[in-house]
């Protein structure tokens, strides 16, 4: 399932992900920091998506309340919630 996200309150502009079989199959973020981004999508490619929601979910960055990673957990479940 190919899904994209508009992520609110972060630098990246949106998310793309593709999930099949409940494991994240493919992340690409499009603006934000680039180093720091790809090294996140490679680093949960090929994890449960449950997984990735639980560590991910909740980090904060610089005070917004949010993050980069926080708002993948948030596309995962919009992507999940979509169906």
């Amino acid at each position: 399932m190919k899904h994209s996200f508009v992520p609110t309150g972060v630098c990246s502009k949106l998310i793309d992900l593709d999930i099949e079989d409940g494991v994240v199959r493919k992340i690409v973020f499009h603006g934000g920091c680039s180093g720091n981004l790809q090294g996140i999508a490679a680093l949960v490619e090929g994890q449960r998506v449950e997984d990735v929601k639980k560590r991910l979910k909740g980090i904060n960055c610089g005070g917004k309340g949010t993050s980069c990673p926080d708002q993948l957990a948030k596309a995962i479940e919009a992507a999940i919630d979509a169906g």
